[in-house]
C-alpha cells in the first residue's frame, strides 16, 4: 500500500462526535450516509462476492448522495477494499488477535475505520466516533472491542505502523505494505522480470493501488475524439487515437455515452482492439497499397469475431471499425446476462453490422472461417487491480490451473477458426507468464510483431512497445491496465 495519502479529502461534512474515552454507550448512532454506503458496498463485496464497481451506483443512489458526499463514499470504499491486507494486519496488531476470526460486519467496518484514520483525512476523533457508531448499527455488538481498536490504530500514523507490521524488503513485507496477496507479489515480479522491468515492482504495486481515471472511448465513425473531449470536459489520452480521459463526475451524464457512440474503456482494452485492426501493418503479405490511407487497410467483406465478447467494450470498437470498412462481426458470449450487456454496447452501430451469439467460444462451428479474431481470454484479471480492488483477494494460485487449460482450449479452438492469411489477437488482462507467453507458445500458432500494429495504431515506433513480438502494457509504466496482447496467425 502506498503511503501517499491519496485523494487527501478531508471529512467536514459533520459527525464525528468524540466517543473514545466513553466505550459502548447505548444511545441510538447516527450514520454519515456516505459511510454507510462505503459500509453497504464493502460488506457486499465481503461477504456476497459482489463487485464494487457494479455495486456502488445503485448504493450511491439508494443514499441519495451525490457530489462530495458520493466521492467520499466512493473513495472510502474503495480505499478499504484496496487496503485489506494491510490494514487486516494493523487491526490484529491492534485487537491482539488475528483480524480473520472478527464477525465480517466488524472487520469491515474496522477497515473502514483505518482508512479514514491513516489514509484520508478525517480527524483521529472522527474516525473513532463513527467506526463505533457504524459497528453499534450494523452489528449489534462489538462496540467497545471497535472503540478499543481504533483509538489503538490512531496512536500511531501510517510511516509507523508499516515498519511495525511490514519491516524489511521480503516478500512478505512487501505484501502486506502494498496490500497485495503474496503470491500475487510473486508473480507480478516474475513477469516484469521476463519484460526487462526487474525492479519495478514497487513501482507497480503502488500503481495497483492509485485509483485509475475514468477513460472514454470514441467510437470510430460514431463519435469524433476532438468533439468528445469539447462534450465530456476531457483531455486525449496518451496513446489511443480514440480515447479521452475525463478529470471527474458521472460518465454516464456525456450524452455521447448515453447514446452509445462512446463508452467507458481503459487505454490499454482500446490498444488491444486497436492491434487486431492494424494488424495488415505487421503483416508482410499484406502489406499497404501505395494510395491506401493513413491508419487501418479493411478489405470490404472481412469477417471478424470476437470469442469472449462481454461485456462488450472491445466488441462494439471492433464493430464499429467493421462498419467502416465494410466487414462484419460475430460476438459471442457464453452467459446470457452478458450478451445483454454485448447487445447494449453495440446499440449504435449500425443494423447488420454486428451479430451476438449466445455461444460456448470453444465449440463455435460457424459455416465460413475468420479473418480476424480477437480472443480476449478469461484470466485472473490481475492486470486491472487498480479498477477492481476486490479481485486481489478472491483468486488464489490455485484458480490459475483450470483457467490456463480454459485459455490453451479457447486459443486451439481460435486458431482452427482462422482463414487462410487471418489474424488473431490473443488478449488478456493480466501479465501472469502462465495465462500470456506460456499459452502462446503451446498454441503452436505464429506471433507476428503486435509492436508494429500497436504503433501504426497509436503513431509511435515499435521500439517503444517492448521488445517484442507481443506488447506486455503496464499501469506504472503507461497508465493503462496491464494488458497482453499478441498477433497470431496459422503456422
Amino acid at each position: 500500500m502506498s503511503t501517499e495519502r491519496r485523494g487527501g479529502r478531508r471529512d467536514d461534512r459533520g459527525g464525528g462526535r468524540d466517543r473514545s474515552r466513553h466505550g459502548d454507550d447505548r444511545r441510538p448512532p447516527r450514520i454519515d450516509p456516505a459511510r454507510r454506503a462505503a459500509y453497504d458496498v464493502a460488506f457486499a463485496v465481503e461477504a456476497e462476492d459482489g463487485y464494487a464497481n457494479l455495486i456502488m451506483p445503485g448504493i450511491l443512489k439508494q443514499h441519495r448522495l451525490a457530489g462530495r458526499d458520493a466521492g467520499f463514499a466512493t473513495e472510502l470504499a474503495y480505499g478499504a477494499l484496496r487496503g485489506r491486507g494491510l490494514y487486516d494486519a494493523i487491526i490484529g496488531d491492534a485487537a491482539r488477535r488475528d483480524a480473520r476470526t472478527l464477525d465480517p460486519e466488524l472487520a469491515v467496518a474496522l477497515r473502514l475505520g483505518v482508512h479514514q484514520a491513516l489514509a484520508m483525512r478525517v480527524p483521529a476523533h472522527a474516525a473513532v466516533s463513527e467506526t463505533v457508531d457504524l459497528v453499534r448499527a450494523v452489528h449489534g455488538r462489538g462496540a467497545g472491542l471497535a472503540n478499543a481498536v481504533m483509538r489503538r490504530v490512531t496512536e500511531r500514523d501510517l510511516e509507523t505502523w508499516l515498519a511495525r507490521v511490514a519491516p524489511g524488503t521480503s516478500r512478505e513485507s512487501l505484501a502486506i505494505r502494498h496490500s497485495h496477496p503474496a503470491w500475487v507479489v510473486g508473480e507480478l515480479e516474475h513477469a516484469l522480470r521476463h519484460d526487462g522491468r526487474a525492479g519495478e515492482l514497487t513501482q507497480l504495486l503502488e500503481a495497483d493501488n492509485a485509483p485509475a481515471s475514468v477513460t472514454l472511448v470514441a467510437r470510430p465513425g460514431l463519435v469524433d475524439r476532438g468533439a468528445l473531449v469539447e462534450e465530456a470536459g476531457g483531455a486525449p489520452t496518451v496513446y489511443s487515437p480514440l480515447g479521452v480521459t475525463l478529470p471527474g463526475g458521472a460518465p454516464g451524464d456525456v450524452a455521447s455515452v448515453a447514446e452509445g457512440t462512446a463508452a467507458v474503456q481503459d487505454e490499454g482494452s482500446q490498444l488491444a482492439a486497436l492491434a487486431l485492426i492494424h494488424a495488415d501493418a505487421a503483416l508482410a503479405d499484406r502489406a499497404r497499397p501505395d494510395d491506401a490511407p493513413a491508419g487501418s487497410v479493411i478489405d470490404p467483406g472481412e469477417r471478424w469475431l470476437d470469442m469472449c465478447a462481454g461485456p462488450g467494450g472491445k466488441a462494439a470498437l471492433l464493430a464499429a471499425a467493421a462498419a467502416e470498412g465494410m466487414a462484419t462481426l460475430d460476438a459471442l458470449e457464453l452467459h446470457d446476462h452478458r450478451a445483454a450487456l454485448v447487445r447494449r454496447s453495440l446499440k449504435a452501430i449500425p443494423e447488420g453490422v454486428a451479430t451476438v451469439h449466445r455461444a460456448d467460444a470453444r465449440t463455435w462451428s460457424p459455416d465460413e472461417t475468420y479473418d480476424r479474431i480477437l480472443l480476449d481470454a478469461p484470466c485472473t484479471g490481475l492486470g486491472a487491480l487498480r479498477r477492481r480492488p476486490e479481485a486481489r483477494w478472491r483468486r488464489s494460485i490455485d484458480d490459475l490451473d483450470a483457467l490456463v487449460d480454459l485459455q490453451h482450449a479457447l486459443i486451439a479452438h481460435a486458431g482452427s477458426l482462422l482463414a487462410p492469411g487471418g489474424v488473431l489477437a490473443y488478449v488478456t488482462c493480466s501479465p501472469v507468464l502462465a495465462e500470456t507467453l506460456d499459452v502462446v507458445e503451446a498454441s503452436g500458432l505464429a506471433t507476428v510483431d503486435t509492436r508494429v500494429a500497436v504503433a501504426s495504431a497509436t503513431g509511435t515506433t515499435p521500439g517503444e512497445w517492448g521488445r517484442g513480438p507481443h506488447v506486455q502494457l503496464w499501469p506504472h509504466a503507461h497508465g493503462t491496465d496491464a494488458m497482453f496482447i499478441q498477433l497470431l496467425r496459422r503456422a
